[in-house]
Parts: structure tokens; sequence; C-alpha cells
């Protein structure tokens, strides 16, 4: 039995001995229903046998159902959230274009080209209850798609990441050019009032030194007159 097991494991097959009768049965597993074991053939041991008909699994057909609707939800929530994302105005994840200025003067600047991720722009479709997901094969289809979009995810934010390190490497060096302006500005218009004051007073002491020189100066001119008249 074993043997034959191995042997109809790769068509999804298998076999199972009643032991009151000593009749072999072969079945298949097929949550839809949607596939049977095909013709029996095989000799005498086979005549007379007909292959039942299949019979869906009504719990997981239940389950796969809830699956669909889950699914739908998170595809809405990937449409409002797209939609949301939006900043003064501009939404990268709705085709717009962000344009950047890093310069007074406008000549350095950067556009930033948005995408459009909503469901349908990642090729993500709703699905049905009833029709889709009704077995592994429908299922590995929707992987597929979603694989796909998984992917392109990846590579967008990939670039938007780059675009982000260039952003904040201009933001670090305009910050830093903005210190040393304020700091040269502070220099020019900022003063020191004690050095100032000291400054004035010495200033003050060397004016009236000079005051009393000249004063000096005259006695001195006028004392010599005095004496040679």
């Amino acid at each position: 039995m074993n043997d034959l097991n191995t042997a109809l494991a790769a068509n999804n097959l298998q076999a199972t001995v009643d032991s009151s009768t000593g009749k072999i049965s072969i079945t298949t597993t097929n949550d839809a229903a949607s596939s049977t074991i095909g013709a029996v053939s095989g000799g005498a041991a086979f005549t007379g046998l007909t292959v039942s008909a299949p019979v869906s699994d009504p719990t997981s057909q239940s389950n796969r159902a809830s699956l669909v609707a889950q699914y739908n939800n998170v595809l809405t929530q990937i449409n409002t959230t797209a939609a949301d994302a939006s900043f003064n105005g501009i939404n990268l994840l709705n085709g717009d274009t962000l344009k950047l200025t890093f310069n007074e003067t406008g000549k350095s600047t950067l556009s930033i080209t948005g995408v459009t991720f909503s469901s349908t722009g990642l090729g993500l479709t709703s699905l049905t209850s009833g029709t889709d997901f009704l077995d592994n094969s429908s299922a590995n289809k929707v992987l597929n798609t979603l694989n796909s979009a998984s992917s392109t995810l990846r590579s967008e934010a990939s670039t938007l990441g780059s675009n982000l390190s260039v952003v904040q490497v201009r933001q670090d060096f305009n910050k830093n050019l903005i210190d040393v302006l304020q700091t040269g500005s502070s220099n020019l218009t900022l003063a020191d009032t004690n050095e100032e004051a000291a400054t004035s007073q010495a200033l003050s002491t060397r004016q009236s030194i000079a005051v009393s020189a000249l004063s000096l100066a005259n006695q001195s001119q006028a004392s010599v007159l005095q004496l040679l008249r």
C-alpha cells in the first residue's frame, strides 16, 4: 500500500483499504470539487468501477469566501491610503510631480516624478466570491500578481529613498549655510557693550589728552611771544 500511495502522490491521489471488505478506494482532494480522478482503467481489477462525482468542501469554500472579502478590503485600504498620501496638494502616489528648489536663484532644483499606486496601478483587481480563490491554482495566480506588485513597490521605494537622501544632504547644507550667515550678521549688527564702553572711554581719554596738549602748546607759544616783546 505504501508503494501504491508513493506512485499516486504525484497526481494528488491517495489509496486506502476498507478493512471489512478489502476494497481499495482511491481519492483526491480538491477544495472546489473542480477536478476528478479521471477515467478508471487498468484491467480486470477495475472492471465495472466508476468514478464518483466530486464533492466540494463547504467549510473550505466558506473560508475561501472570507479570504476573498479580506483581500478586497485590503485593496480598498490601498486605494484610500494612496489617495490620502498628499502634502501641500501634491500626491506622489497619485502621479503628481514634486519640484524642489535648493537655492535663492532657483537654478538648483530636483524634480521627483510620482507614480500611480492605487490597486489598479499595482495591477491588483478585486476578486469575486464563488469564482476566485476556489482552489490552490486560482490562489496561486493571485499570489503571482501580489509578488509582482510587491516588486514594483520595492523598486519605487528604492527610488524615493535615493531622492530623500539627496534632499537631506541639501537640507543639512542649507542649515549650515544659514548658521554661517546668521553668525556673520550677528557680528555685524550686535556689539559687546562692555567692549564698546571701554573703547568709547579710551577715545574720550585720548581726546581729553589731546585737548590738554593743545592748550599747553598754546600757553607755551603765548609765553614765548611774551618773552619776545
